[in-house]
C-alpha cells in the first residue's frame, strides 16, 4: 500500500495539513475498493463517502488515491484528539507488546481500574462514583438501563423525541428515527416511552422550564413515576440534529427525577470528552446526572465505552451482572488514558471552544446572506446548521444532500443528521488547524452559492 507520510514524530505519522486533490473524489482506486465492498460486505453497511483512507492525522484524511481531505467528521466524534495522536499511538504500541487481552472478568489489570478512576474524577459531581467499561455506546446505554432497573426495582424507561441511543434491540426502541435505524427490524423491547424534547428552533418560544413541565406532564400521565426506572437523554442530541435544549430544561428534569426516585441518565456518547468545550456537555448547565454514558471520543478510535455514576446506584447490580468478554480491553484502556492526558495537557477543552467560536462566526456570516440556513446551533466543536426552504422553516433534506455532496467533491468531509434529514453537522478533530478550518469554511461558502 502506498503511504503518504512526510516525516515521523514520536508516536505517530505527521501528515501535511493541507487540502490536496490529485484525482476526482472518489478517485479510481477508491472506486475499485468500493466495487470490492459491494461484492464482499453486507449491503446494509453503508458509507457516507466511498473514499478509502490510507492515512490520517491532525485535520486531514489521506485516501488511497493520494487526495488529502479536510476532516470535519472525526469518524462521528471519535477521533476528537486527532487520528493517530502521538500519545495514543505510543500507549497502544506499548500495551500491545505487553499483552492484548486477558478478559478483565478473569484476570484483571491496572489500566481498567485507572480508566475507572479517571472517569470518576472527570464526570460531573463530587459524590462517590463507580464506573464499568464496555465496548460501544449502545452497549453502555443498555447497561445503564440495567443498572437503573436494578437500583429502582422499576422497569419503565423514558426517552425523547429525536433521540438516538444505538442499534441494538433495546436501543433501537429508545431511538426515535425510523430510517435507517429501525425500519423492518422490530418488534422492539417494551416499556420504553417517548416524551417531547425542548427544541428551541421549532418550539415557538417555549423556554426550558416550560418545556420540562410539558415533558413531565406527559411522563406522569402516560408512564407514572411509580413505574419509571430511568429518564435517558442526550444533553445535546446527536443524530437527532445537534439540538441544544433551552436553558433549564435538563435541570427541570433532574429535579423531578430526584423527587421521584427516577435515575437520570445522560447519554454523552457523542458529547463527552471535550467535544462541546467542556469535558462533558452537562457541565455547561451545572447538571449532575445519576449515571453518565460515554464512548466515541473516549479512546481515540479504539472501541471503549463506560457507565459512570453514583456509587449506590452502580453497586446495585449483583456480582457478575455487569461485564462482557472484551469490555475494557487493555489496548482501549491504554488509549483512553492517553486521550485523557492529551486533553488535559494540550488544553483541548479550550481548543474545542475556540473552534466553535470560529465556525459559528463564519456560519453566521453565511446565514446573513442565505436564508436557507434556518438555525445555527451547538457547543464547542459540535456545531450544526439546519437547512430550510428559503423564507420558511420547512425542512429541506434535498438541499442538505446537495450541499454535503458538493463539499465532498471539493475535499471537505461533512456529515448530515436530523429527524428530517436537513441538518449539516460539523465535528472537526480538536487537532485541526485554524487555517484548515477557515479553508473548509471558504469551501462551504462557495458550495452554498453554487447550490442556489
Amino acid at each position: 500500500m502506498t503511504t503518504f507520510l512526510t516525516e515521523t514524530t514520536t508516536g505517530g505519522p505527521a501528515l501535511p495539513q493541507e487540502l490536496r486533490l490529485v484525482t476526482e473524489v472518489p478517485g479510481p482506486r477508491s472506486r475499485e475498493l468500493q466495487a470490492r465492498k459491494s461484492a464482499a460486505v453486507a449491503q446494509g453497511v453503508g458509507t457516507t463517502l466511498p473514499v478509502y483512507i490510507a492515512a490520517a492525522g491532525g485535520g486531514v484524511l489521506v485516501d488511497v488515491d493520494g487526495n488529502s481531505l479536510i476532516d470535519l467528521g472525526s469518524g462521528i466524534a471519535v477521533t476528537t484528539v486527532g487520528n493517530s495522536a502521538p500519545r495514543v499511538v505510543t500507549a497502544v504500541q506499548e500495551q500491545a507488546a505487553a499483552f492484548t487481552h486477558t478478559c478483565f472478568m478473569v484476570t484483571p489489570y491496572e489500566s481498567y481500574v485507572a480508566v475507572a478512576e479517571a472517569l470518576n474524577r472527570l464526570t460531573p459531581g463530587d459524590h462517590q462514583k463507580r464506573s464499568a467499561l464496555f465496548n460501544s455506546g449502545a452497549e453502555a446505554v443498555e447497561n445503564a438501563v440495567k443498572i437503573a432497573r436494578s437500583y429502582t426495582k422499576k422497569s419503565a424507561v423514558v426517552v425523547f423525541d429525536h433521540a438516538y441511543h444505538g442499534r441494538t434491540n433495546l436501543t433501537m426502541a429508545m431511538t426515535a428515527k425510523n430510517m435507517p435505524y429501525k425500519s423492518g427490524f422490530g418488534p422492539f423491547a417494551s416499556d420504553v416511552y417517548r416524551a417531547p424534547l425542548s427544541y428551541p428552533y421549532r418550539d415557538s418560544g417555549i423556554d426550558g422550564a416550560a418545556a420540562a413541565a410539558r415533558a413531565i406532564d406527559v411522563i406522569e400521565k402516560q408512564v407514572g413515576a411509580e413505574n419509571l426506572a430511568a429518564v435517558v437523554i442526550e444533553p445535546i442530541q446527536g443524530e437527532g440534529g445537534f439540538i441544544v435544549p433551552a436553558d433549564g430544561f435538563l435541570a427541570g428534569l433532574v429535579d423531578w427525577c430526584r423527587v421521584n426516585n427516577v435515575v437520570f441518565v445522560a447519554d454523552e456518547v457523542q458529547t463527552g470528552f471535550a467535544r462541546t468545550g467542556a469535558m462533558f456537555a452537562c457541565d455547561h448547565e451545572g447538571v449532575v446526572p445519576d449515571l453518565i454514558v460515554s464512548a466515541k471520543g473516549i479512546a481515540g478510535g479504539l472501541p471503549l465505552s463506560a457507565v459512570t455514576g453514583r456509587a449506590e446506584i452502580m453497586d446495585a447490580a449483583h456480582g457478575g451482572g455487569l461485564g462482557g468478554t472484551y469490555g475494557g480491553n487493555p489496548l482501549a484502556c491504554a488509549a483512553a488514558l492517553a486521550v485523557i492526558e492529551t486533553i488535559e495537557s494540550d488544553g483541548l477543552v479550550e481548543r474545542a471552544a475556540a473552534i466553535g467560536d470560529l465556525m459559528v462566526d463564519r456560519l453566521k456570516t453565511l446565514a446573513a446572506r442565505d436564508d436557507r440556513i434556518g438555525d445555527i446551533r451547538g457547543r464547542g466543536a459540535m456545531i450544526a446548521v439546519e437547512l430550510v426552504k428559503a423564507g420558511t422553516n420547512e425542512p429541506d433534506p434535498d438541499l442538505t444532500k446537495r450541499v454535503a455532496a458538493a463539499a465532498h467533491a471539493r475535499g471537505v468531509i461533512v456529515l448530515t443528521c436530523g429527524t428530517y434529514g436537513n441538518v449539516l453537522r460539523f465535528l472537526p478533530p480538536l487537532a485541526i488547524s485554524d487555517a484548515l478550518l477557515a479553508q473548509a469554511c471558504d469551501i462551504l461558502d462557495d458550495v452554498f452559492e453554487e447550490t442556489r
